[in-house]
């Protein structure tokens, strides 16, 4: 553990501490209320809930013997209740020990300067997601595979996306290459005429080495026996031929992609500060982002803001519970998918089940070992991203569809409007794509779509988006760029695509597009950006296309 994060948490235990003594106060004077005779049941609830937030707050805080003392007073509490009589002032008197016990180990632990001792594996805090940001580009590939048309066939496609490929005709031609350097990654055949296992074999005597490329392997084979011997030589993905060059690629980018996903977003809720602030210490130092809320009040405000991708949540707080918090959550359609995760000191099966059923999905008992705190939170947060990316994404190209482009350039607007900033909204059409596919077929015009989608995330900066916003049109959002810097940047993007090379039924050919620009803040809503961009875009269409053109 570094040490920065170290003496974070020994703040923090030291706070606890200190307040403990103020809390143990609190016990006493709603003691001398029940032993006056008040009717009122709240500071019955009130004490029960003192005590145990007490006790699973020591547990979170590494103080063992404090936990212990703070269960026995609860225990005394609990077996203590069902016989009192209003009035009769004897619940101060017996509930006096347990409490001294504690105020006694507290003036202990107030000379005790030592910090939890725990430790943060460096987990994977990233959300893997659909992010496959400049992957191809510049890449090299080595494509080992005995059939020259195929693989001819396979390197021209693959280099349209951007990767540098290298064709290799046996296992001893690429081993005799392997020395130079290693490529980004190895397409490799299973069946040579070495034998019906050569490919397998050489990826095994790579990884023995120490060489270890990832690997995609591709064969004539489809049997079991070759997918296990593919996987048992650490091969990373399978395919049976005839291959198509956009599963391949689609795969390359997941494997070579430069770009660290987002990290997972994490919304933390708990009354106590101290303990909030500990867990979320715990998910920052394993690289998650987090937000920490200690008034149920302002957790729907914060989630519109925070983009969570999961909830960690106490089950009891003070005047809305965790239970109450979860059903107002659903209530709101954007919410209604939202991971919740109760981290609670309750032990008792049938009061988590009653908690699960009430719209949470999950149950962490305090107090939690940091790591399990950790794998529990992106193991759920993951799944999130994934449902998320299902509902968001065009399945062809994997970027945002129509709706969560719209969504993500209002939202952009807004904050541009907040900071005095500036927006350019791009709408790109493809040339003649219809032709495409009459000519060729709509396998090659997917192909030309995931083209230029893959063009525009590998050519564009992690901040801007891009969508598919129908058929054959695409929209980005550019974010702190001048209406002459996004010109800029889109006629670059324009002259690559233009100059890419496609494949099919041995003939060539190249594709352009058209693109309209629009700024914020000459336009200055959405939906006037939008139509702004169109007309620009339809106005390059009708002057030639294969043009930028911004609307002024």
């Amino acid at each position: 553990m570094t040490r920065p994060l170290a003496d974070k948490v020994a703040m923090l235990r030291g706070a606890f501490v200190a307040q403990v003594t103020d809390r143990l106060a609190d016990a006493e004077r709603l003691l001398r209320l029940l032993d006056g005779g008040l009717a009122d049941d709240r500071p019955v609830s009130e004490l029960k809930r003192l005590l145990h937030n007490l006790k699973g707050s020591s547990g979170t805080f590494g103080l063992a013997d404090l936990q212990a003392a703070a269960q026995a007073a609860e225990e005394q509490l609990a077996r203590l209740l069902p016989g009192r009589v209003a009035g009769d002032g004897r619940l101060a008197g017996e509930m006096a020990a347990p409490l001294a016990a504690m105020e006694r180990l507290v003036a202990s632990l107030s000379n005790d300067p030592k910090p939890t001792s725990f430790q943060v594996s460096a987990g994977p805090a990233m959300g893997m997601g659909p992010a496959k940001d400049r992957a191809g580009r510049g890449k090299r590939v080595y494509l080992c595979d005995d059939d020259p048309v195929l693989a001819e066939q396979l390197q021209q496609q693959i280099a349209c996306f951007g990767y540098e490929v290298l064709v290799f005709e046996s296992p001893a031609a690429l081993r005799e290459a392997l020395p130079a350097g290693l490529p980004d990654a190895l397409i490799m055949d299973a069946v040579f005429a070495e034998g019906v296992d050569a490919g397998f074999e050489l990826v095994e005597e790579l990884r023995r080495a120490g060489l270890s490329v990832p690997t995609l392997f591709i064969s004539c084979r489809d049997d079991f026996e070759a997918r296990l011997q593919a996987v048992q030589a650490g091969g990373l993905a399978y395919f049976a031929k005839p291959v198509r060059a956009l599963d391949l690629v689609e795969r390359l980018d997941e494997l070579t992609s430069d770009v660290q996903p987002e990290p997972y977003r994490v919304l933390v809720v708990d009354d106590e500060p101290e303990v909030a602030a500990y867990h979320a210490l715990i998910l920052e130092a394993a690289g998650m982002l987090v937000q920490a809320v200690t008034e149920p009040v302002r957790v729907l405000q914060v989630l519109r803001d925070f983009r969570a991708d999961l909830v960690l949540m106490d089950l009891y707080m003070p005047n809305c519970s965790g239970r109450d918090l979860a059903q107002v959550i659903r209530q709101i359609p954007d919410f209604v998918s939202l991971p919740i995760v109760y981290l609670s000191i309750e032990t008792d099966e049938g009061k988590q089940s009653s908690a699960l059923r009430l719209g949470a999905d999950g149950f962490l008992s305090k107090p939690i070992e940091p790591d399990q705190l950790v794998s529990t939170v992106c193991l759920r947060a993951e799944r999130m991203r994934v449902l998320r990316s299902l509902m968001v994404r065009d399945s062809l190209t994997g970027l945002l569809n129509h709706t969560a482009t719209a969504q993500f350039l209002d939202n952009t607007v807004a904050t541009a409007r907040r900071r005095n900033s500036s927006v350019c909204f791009a709408m790109i059409d493809i040339d003649h794509f219809k032709q495409v596919n009459d000519t060729y077929g709509h396998p090659v015009g997917d192909q030309v779509l995931c083209a230029l989608a893959s063009v525009l995330r590998q050519q564009l900066r992690g901040s801007d988006v891009v969508g598919r916003y129908g058929g054959e049109e695409f929209a980005v959002v550019l974010s702190d760029v001048s209406l002459d810097q996004a010109m800029r940047i889109l006629e670059e993007l324009r002259v690559y695509f233009g100059d890419l090379l496609f494949l099919a039924d041995d003939r060539e050919f190249s594709v352009t597009f058209s693109c309209g620009v629009a700024a914020f803040p000459a336009y200055d809503r959405p939906e006037t950006l939008c139509r702004a961009a169109d007309s620009a875009l339809y106005e390059a269409k009708s002057a030639g296309r294969n043009r930028i053109l911004a609307a002024r």
